[in-house]
């Protein structure tokens, strides 16, 4: 650990930080108090699936996140941050497995399909060894518009707005914007072809 004053001169709480986007170190007790209260929020969420009671299902689900639109679902087991910075669209259904590391704003959009073991990762860390050793992160909002369709085992990468209707093929890492309508699949993730072409008659 170094003696480098990171935020001198910077009256912000690490919180602060985090939630403008720069870099902080995650110490914060409110955040600490909101990350704990989301772990217990995502047991009682699974455990009332498990009891098939829907409507305690729902409450504690609308509870734990930013926003949760009509019909949607969400299969557990969940796995987050925070909670309050994930925003899910109506109609949208997430497989079991999903990773949503919501250290920034996480938004799904409307009529979205999400494939088991999805990793939606908002964290940053610098590359420099001396300020990752002592511990500074930052986060990256990701978007994804409505209708689209993330592959099992999807990971999209901080700072990464996929457009509506794309569809990104299981196990492709996203690592850049992905425009509206298209097929992208691989590490790292590349269109294959858009939507709207006609397909080759077999």
């Amino acid at each position: 650990m170094s003696d480098r004053d990171y935020f001198a001169g910077d009256p912000r709480t690490n919180r602060e930080r985090m939630l403008a986007g720069d870099l902080y170190i995650a110490d914060d007790p409110e955040s600490e108090r909101i990350a704990r209260r989301a772990t217990v929020l995502v047991e009682e969420y699974r455990l009332a699936v498990i009891a098939a009671d829907d409507a305690r299902a729902r409450r504690v689900l609308t509870d734990l996140l930013g926003s949760l639109g009509e019909g949607a679902f969400i299969k557990p087991p969940l796995a987050v941050d925070y909670g309050e910075n994930l925003h899910v669209g109506a109609r949208t259904f997430v497989n079991s497995g999903l990773t949503a590391l919501d250290v920034a704003t996480i938004t799904i959009g409307e009529d979205c399909q999400i494939g088991p073991n999805v990793q939606l990762l908002t964290p940053t860390h610098p590359l420099d060894p001396q300020p990752r050793r002592d511990k500074l992160e930052a986060a990256e909002p990701i978007t994804l518009g409505d209708n689209v369709w993330l592959g099992g085992g999807v990971i999209v990468c901080p700072g990464v707005t996929i457009g509506d209707d794309t569809v990104v093929g299981a196990g492709a890492v996203v690592t850049r914007d992905l425009p509206a309508g298209v097929v992208a699949v691989g590490n790292p993730a590349r269109v294959v072809r858009r939507l709207d072409e006609p397909r080759e008659q077999v």
